[in-house]
């Protein structure tokens, strides 16, 4: 049976178990430096495609959580690796911000807007009619339709705004066609970032506070999976599905180790 003591490498989510509203969450700057200090190779990840590895980079710093850029992995990278390992070179039509345009860029594809070979959605704060009706016409024309990540609903101060899924949701309406979505729960998003630290699914664990994105994609994915208590779930919202995490704890503070003191 495999317990924590078996992880080597880690992967967490970064909203409600790093971060809560730009707040550091009590234990993630020490549980981070303690991966630092003993060479544990880890990724952040998140399902928001909007912003760059270096904007996610800062946005941590000022919330006073060191996480280099090269620690970063969103499911704008994963999907642009995704798709330059199914056509290198390829073209696509983009609904979304810098983060998703960037990674494309630097896997070698060109944007287009004159038959592309895929119809990528990601987060955006500035959807158009424009641009989804381009979609809808690219994907009835025979591009594929891609989707980084399958979130409805984004929160924002003012409550919660519609996100990727919803819209992705009116291309299918029109179009009759789903897409392919390579952020979480599909356990590709892991997979993606475990190559990025050469690691294994038999000594990762993943932290994160979702039940039906976090722990069903670490599960799919062979992790030793952990659900902190600081996010999304509580206790009772566990017991409405029929899979388990490994283990659960109120927050990341419960996996920092206490350091061996000296004889």
């Amino acid at each position: 049976m495999r317990t924590r003591a078996d992880i080597d490498c880690w992967l967490t989510d970064m909203d409600g178990v790093l971060v809560h509203e730009n707040r550091p969450i009590p234990g993630a700057a020490e549980l981070l430096a303690q991966w630092r200090d003993r060479g544990i190779p880890f990724l952040v990840l998140t399902n928001n495609p909007i912003f760059t590895r270096r904007d996610l980079s800062a946005r941590l710093a000022r919330s006073g959580l060191d996480v280099p850029e090269d620690r970063i992995w969103t499911s704008a990278l994963a999907t642009a690796q995704f798709l330059k390992s199914q056509m290198p070179g390829g073209s696509a039509f983009v609904i979304g911000e810098a983060g998703l345009t960037t990674a494309l860029h630097e896997a070698g594809f060109i944007m287009t807007e004159t038959q592309p070979d895929y119809v990528v959605v990601g987060e955006t704060r500035q959807y158009s009619f424009e641009a989804i009706t381009q979609a809808i016409r690219f994907i009835n024309a025979g591009a594929r339709f891609i989707v980084t990540n399958p979130d409805a609903t984004g929160p924002t101060p003012s409550g919660v705004v519609p996100a990727t899924g919803s819209f992705a949701a009116l291309i299918t309406k029109a179009t009759g066609k789903e897409p392919y979505v390579v952020g979480k729960p599909n356990p590709m998003m892991f997979r993606s970032a475990m190559n990025q630290i050469g690691a294994h699914s038999e000594n990762t664990g993943m932290i994160g506070d979702r039940m039906d994105t976090d722990v069903i994609a670490g599960i799919e994915a062979g992790l030793h999976t952990v659900l902190v208590l600081t996010g999304i779930s509580d206790r009772s919202e566990i017991e409405r599905y029929p899979f388990r995490p490994d283990e659960i704890v109120d927050s990341v503070a419960e996996l920092v180790e206490p350091e061996a003191s000296g004889a």
